[in-house]
Formats: structure tokens, C-alpha cells, sequence
């Protein structure tokens, strides 16, 4: 059978599948469920979601991706095999060629492993983008032109931010603050103040339902419920915006402060471009109610969220499937 060409977005929150003719064909959680008796899958993606906080004794919910790399081995093998089988990969996809996109800044071992892991779900060639040029070329920047683009990527694990230009990255930075750390701000400003315990998803559905990173942005409340810490049984509270927004203060402006240093580093020429063309955010994060407000008034710059930010960086890679010539002369 003939072999397509596969992208893969393998995010710490989520992972995103596009076959080259297809389109995105699968936009799963990066959660596993496994018996710990016998080490065997329960369930993967969006089953496993259901289950995370809610398992039995023997039964884990693990992500195996932490801050864009693999964090184990093992796992994230049985996850990609299970969602390549899933979009009846081993079928019509024989040793396909794959193209994966992992942070701008993991060292060389970080790489070696995601190729690895890749690798040994069958595919014949393996090839690996920065997330933040995928994720340009997703949002429809042309990056190949001699002027700069700037974008900043705000995912489950990292953020990346990079300035572009003649079709690579001329100055970047990556960090460890994302979306799951904007879930942890909730989750301890929350345990802090009233003294109640809240699971992971609970913390992600305040983010998008009532949170807010800019003081003059969304203004609404939400029934929050979790266990008593003083007590031990479960409670109610009401949470509003502002609190959401003092609770993930400190992170959005860490995403902030590394803009700023991106853009100290660049050439003038591409500062001035930026200027013109504004900055292009991208990933979950941009879904955050401010983040756009936030980084324009702090970085004096206009600030566009992306058409469709979580999709952008699996849109990029179907956009350079298309022309894998300039993968191979790589």
C-alpha cells in the first residue's frame, strides 16, 4: 500500500494528528490510563481524560509528555502506537513518514527520544520542526520572506517565542510556564485562600470559563466545588474573574518578561517589521481571556490571537507535508 505523510503535533496537553490529503484527523488528550498490575492500557486521549482524579487504586492516568519532551518513554510509545492504530494507521498508512514538532530550546537527547519513540511505531522517516515555525506557518505567516515575524506559542508544557525570518528562527526562548502551570496558579491560589482542594480539571475549567490575565478583562463567577481541607468534606465556593487573574499574575508576566528578551535580541530591521506586523499568539494559552490585551500594553506592540490557535501548529505541519522536498534537503 502506499505510504501518506503524517504530522504530528505531540503537545503535553494534547496530541494532533494530520494526514497529508486528510486533514487533522485526530485531536486527542496526551493522558494514558494504565493498570499498574500488569502494565497494560485501559484507555487513551480523551477516555483517559475521564478518568484522570476519578481511578481506582490500580488504575493510573498518566501524561507522559511534561513540558513539550517526553517524560516517559515507554508511555508516550504505547500512546502514539494506540493513536496511529486509531486513524487505522498500521492499515493504510505503511511506514509512513512522519513529521513531529517539539520546543525551540530541548537539547539534543530530548530530540533523539521523540525521534525514537516515533521511530518505533513504524515509520520509515522521522523529521522534526521547532514548534514555534510550525506554528507561524500555520497562522498563515509567510516566514520566508526577508522580514520579521514574531510568535508566541503558549501550550500545555511550554511556551515558545521566536522571531522569524527567510524561513527560520533568528532569535528564541523557551520556557516552562504554560497552560498546566496556569491550571497549578489555580489549584494553589484556590487551596491558599479558602482552604478547598480542587482536581486538574476543575482548574482548566475556571481557566476558560472565568479567567482572565489583563485587571480590566472578563468579569464573571463561577460555583467552584472540591473538599474541605479543615473539614474533609466536599464544599462550594464562588470564584470570580479578578481572583482568576491574581491567581495567574505572576506566570503571564514570566510570558511577559521573556518577550521582552526576545525582542532585545533581535536586529533593528526586524524589530522595526514587528512593529508594523504585530505579534501572532498561538496555542491553548491564546484562548485565555487578555492574553492579547496583556502583551500589547506591556510590549507596546500590536498583538493578533491566531484564527484557530490550538490547531495552528498541526495546520503547519500539513502546510510543510506539502512540501517535504524541503524537509529532505535538510
Amino acid at each position: 500500500m502506499f505510504a501518506k505523510d503524517i504530522g504530528i503535533d505531540l503537545g503535553t496537553a494534547n496530541v494532533l494528528i494530520y494526514v497529508k490529503g486528510q486533514g487533522i484527523v485526530l485531536n486527542e488528550p496526551s493522558i494514558v490510563a494504565i493498570d499498574s498490575d500488569n502494565k497494560k492500557i485501559v484507555a487513551v486521549g480523551k477516555q483517559a481524560r475521564e478518568m484522570l482524579g476519578r481511578t481506582p487504586g490500580k488504575v493510573i492516568a498518566i501524561r507522559p509528555m511534561k513540558d513539550g519532551v517526553i517524560a516517559d518513554f515507554e508511555v508516550t510509545e504505547m500512546m502514539l502506537n494506540s493513536f496511529i492504530r486509531k486513524i487505522n494507521g498500521k492499515n493504510f498508512l505503511s511506514r509512513p513518514r512522519i513529521l513531529i514538532c517539539c520546543p525551540s530550546n530541548i537539547t539534543q537527547v530530548e530530540k533523539n527520544a521523540i525521534k525514537e519513540a516515533a521511530e518505533r511505531t513504524g515509520a520509515r522517516k522521522v523529521f522534526l520542526e521547532e514548534e514555534p515555525k510550525v506554528a507561524a506557518i500555520g497562522a498563515g505567516l509567510d516566514i520566508c520572506m526577508p522580514s520579521g515575524n514574531m510568535v508566541i506559542d503558549i501550550g500545555g508544557g511550554t511556551t515558545d517565542i521566536a522571531i522569524l525570518s527567510l524561513g527560520d528562527i533568528v532569535t528564541s526562548e523557551s520556557i516552562k510556564i504554560a497552560g498546566n502551570t496556569f491550571d497549578n496558579d489555580i489549584i494553589k491560589y484556590i487551596k491558599d485562600k479558602y482552604k478547598l482542594l480542587i482536581g486538574d480539571r476543575t482548574a482548566e475549567d475556571i481557566k476558560f470559563e472565568i479567567g482572565t490575565v489583563y485587571p480590566e478583562g472578563k468579569n464573571e463567577k463561577m460555583e467552584v466545588k472540591g473538599r474541605d481541607l479543615v473539614t474533609g468534606l466536599p464544599h462550594t465556593i464562588t470564584l470570580c474573574s479578578e481572583e482568576v487573574e491574581e491567581a495567574l499574575r505572576e506566570s503571564a508576566y514570566t510570558i511577559v518578561h521573556s518577550a521582552k528578551n526576545v525582542l532585545e535580541q533581535t536586529p533593528p530591521e526586524l524589530s522595526a517589521d514587528i512593529i508594523d506586523k504585530g505579534i501572532v499568539i498561538t496555542g491553548g494559552g491564546a484562548l485565555i481571556d487578555g492574553f492579547d490585551k496583556l502583551l500589547s500594553h506591556e510590549l507596546k506592540v500590536p498583538v493578533f490571537v491566531a484564527e484557530s490557535p490550538l490547531t495552528c501548529v498541526v495546520e503547519g505541519t500539513g502546510i510543510l507535508l506539502n512540501n517535504i522536498h524541503l524537509l529532505e534537503n535538510k
